[in-house]
């Protein structure tokens, strides 16, 4: 894999990162689909088939790392800047 590419997020399958690639956010290897964008669909009540038909190329065996890369992240405390 070359230096542009995408790197996998160690411990994941699907989830990728690159400084280049939707502004850093964690994303859907092989997509452009962020992982928040999957969560606010799985959030709307959307099935790994409605994904994939609005969104083609989405490959629905991912859920499963997407759902536990936010457990994971969101297990960190809050860094909140004062106001």
């Amino acid at each position: 894999m070359d230096s542009d590419s995408p790197k996998l997020i160690p411990g994941y399958t699907w989830i990728v990162y690159h400084p280049d690639l939707l502004g850093g956010k964690p994303t859907v290897k092989g997509t452009r689909l962020s992982v928040s964008l999957i969560l606010g669909c799985l959030s709307e009540g959307m099935t790994a088939d409605q994904i994939a038909e609005d969104y083609p190329g989405f490959p629905k065996g991912c859920i499963s790392d997407v759902l536990r890369f936010a457990s994971k992240e969101t297990e960190k405390p809050l860094k909140i800047a004062a106001a």
